[in-house]
């Protein structure tokens, strides 16, 4: 690639992680080196497995898992800053084709990472690099920063009928 962009996949619905993964998966498929950074996630999901059948790929988390019901603790701002100083090795190296930085806008919201620091660790990237942010919640400024932003809006899910997380689908 002569020039890496940076894209928001952001909004309520279902999707974000899953068009990153895809777009992770394209980009492996045609060569490229990928490395995704996934924050506050802190288990395999079925997409993590990936990374044993495509070596183009490396995955790295750095989450203790869902925040929803619980305060952050220092634990979890600690592990978010170790992941954003993984990523922003990962951004700069050249190494890395793609960048994925997945619910990156979620450690924002939680307030784990600072706006300030997130923008300069993006734009520290290496030119080529592409760079694609996950997450509800998307800030003006990290909008104003991108090249391409996606809102993933829901419009109906299933969830709302008690139907729970499916193995091979949502997780």
């Amino acid at each position: 690639m002569e020039k890496g962009y940076i894209q928001v996949y952001t909004g309520n619905g279902k999707g974000k992680t899953t068009a990153a993964f895809g777009l992770a998966l394209r980009a492996a498929m045609s060569g490229k080196k990928v490395y995704i950074g996934q924050f506050i996630k802190g288990m395999a999901y079925e997409e993590t497995k990936c990374t044993e059948l495509i070596p183009e790929i490396k995955i790295e988390q750095y989450g203790t898992g869902c925040l929803v019901g619980r305060n952050p603790d220092e634990d979890d701002r600690k592990r978010a800053k170790a992941g954003l100083d993984c990523c922003q090795k990962a951004l700069s190296s050249g190494e890395y084709d793609v960048v994925v930085m997945d619910e990156i806008t979620i450690a924002l919201y939680f307030h784990l990472l600072s706006e300030e620091e997130i923008i300069s660790v993006v734009q520290s990237k290496h030119d080529k690099t592409e760079v694609v942010l996950t997450g509800r919640y998307a800030t003006e400024k990290i909008i104003d920063m991108a090249d391409l932003v996606s809102e993933i809006k829901e419009i109906k899910h299933y969830y709302s009928q008690g139907v729970m997380s499916r193995k091979g689908i949502d997780c």
